[in-house]
């Protein structure tokens, strides 16, 4: 009797664990929605893109005769004044040209006094009628040409005293030496271009940064439109620059077409270095004090059985997937949105259309004026879902301003499933707006 007694005391024991743990399990289980608050603030889109920073006047230095590097008188770095010297080619060529024009010369006028003489001379033959006319037509020939000879020679001995000059190469510019391309005893070899032997940055506290801009967004940008930009140097300080120059001379790469922008940029603490790489981003628009909303409120499509059977619902709910199939399209992107349990743009392998790169063309796109869907839970309605159809505007890439008559600054909206399927985030960004939640 005593062990029938203890038998269905551990059984009832047993049951009660049992039902407590179900109970405790019920009570600590997790929200099945995340949720976020709308909230008001500015939302700016942007045009990104990257250039190149140069100095906006470099001056190439060649040489126009050929010959091998006697002397350099400055380096990289060196700091040089209009007029000065920078190198010497080896001028003894040079020189034994001029020296034999020169001796050219003086044979030539030795030629043309004594021809001068001999045509004095067939002059009084011929005055007194000692010497035929055709005597003195040959001598006064033959002084014309002495004299054509001795102009010729001239010349020779202008351009071998010119080819002397070139040797001594000086700077045509203040300015820094960015560039040398040859060092003493290299042979500079000018038969069919003028090689470069050094590179001169007029002002280096003046740069500019040219960059390429998509058709798609060049129509944003405006002359004057104030841009920021990084560099991998200073990854932490943010550099400001303005739009000077947008060039009507489009470039074709694999089908993209784009066009060059220029961007002036202030230099004096000489931070930047020509050559360095500028991640550009020009804003294009801003909306102040509007209602915002993450991107992945706009992605998140429900299960079509979680949503309410109101009118809104349903129009709501049957542009909503089912689980697994393709999401239509949405506001802020135009690209489709991820079915349910996707992992949106927190997550990784969201895309949204408008972040980092952002839409086509590396930019957070304008909006327009388009609809959306947002998702708000049913007061005590059992995790049921109610569909809220808003005015996108524009968005950053993170957050898209909206208008709604049916939602105001405080209200939750539905963000994703607060539950991870398959080992990966729920769909839609976890943590918040534009947030990544480990896996």
């Amino acid at each position: 009797m005593k062990k029938r007694i203890l038998a269905v005391v551990a059984a009832l024991a047993v049951i009660a664990g049992l039902g407590w743990l179900v109970l405790a399990r019920r009570g600590s289980a997790e929200p099945k929605y995340r949720k976020v608050k709308l909230e008001k603030g500015d939302v700016v889109a942007t045009v990104t893109a990257t250039g190149t920073l140069s100095a906006v006047t470099t001056v190439s230095v060649g040489s126009q005769v050929s010959g091998i590097i006697a002397k350099l008188y400055v380096d990289f770095n060196s700091a040089v004044k209009k007029g000065q010297p920078l190198a010497d080619l080896d001028p003894t060529p040079f020189q034994q040209a001029v020296d034999q024009s020169r001796a050219n010369l003086d044979k030539a006028k030795v030629q043309l006094r004594n021809d001068e003489i001999a045509l004095t001379r067939a002059q009084r033959l011929f005055a007194d009628q000692l010497e035929a006319q055709s005597d003195l037509d040959a001598a006064q020939t033959t002084r014309d040409s002495d004299i054509a000879t001795v102009a010729q020679v001239t010349a020779q001995l202008k351009q071998a005293e010119t080819n002397l000059s070139y040797t001594h190469i000086v700077s045509p510019i203040d300015g820094v030496v960015v560039s040398r391309a040859y060092d003493v005893g290299q042979t500079v070899a000018a038969s069919f271009q003028a090689p470069v032997l050094f590179q001169i940055a007029q002002d280096l506290t003046k740069m500019q940064v040219l960059t390429n801009i998509d058709e798609a967004d060049v129509g944003r940008i405006r002359e004057g439109q104030i841009a920021s930009f990084t560099v991998d140097a200073y990854p932490d300080q943010l550099f400001k620059g303005s739009v000077s120059q947008i060039r009507l001379s489009p470039q074709t790469v694999q089908n993209v077409v784009t066009y060059p922008v220029m961007l002036d940029v202030p230099n004096q603490d000489l931070k930047l270095k020509p050559g360095m790489t500028a991640n550009v981003v020009v804003p294009v628009d801003v909306r102040h004090d509007a209602l915002r909303v993450p991107n992945a409120a706009l992605r998140f499509r429900p299960d079509p059985a979680d949503v309410v059977a109101s009118e809104k619902g349903k129009a709501g709910a049957s542009g909503a997937p089912a689980s697994g199939g393709a999401a239509p399209a949405t506001a802020e992107s135009g690209a489709p949105a991820p079915a349910t349990g996707s992992r949106g743009p927190g997550g990784r392998g969201g895309s949204s259309g408008a972040g980092r790169g952002g839409a086509q063309g590396g930019s957070a796109r304008v909006s327009g004026s388009r609809s959306g869907t947002l998702y708000v839970e049913v007061p005590n309605g059992n995790g049921k879902l109610k569909a809220v159809t808003v005015r996108t505007l524009i968005t950053d890439g993170n957050l898209t301003a909206i208008e709604s008559s049916s939602l105001k600054e405080g209200d939750e909206i539905i963000v994703g499933l607060a539950t991870s399927r398959a080992g990966g985030p729920a769909n839609g960004a976890p943590g918040g707006p534009g947030g990544r939640r480990p896996f």
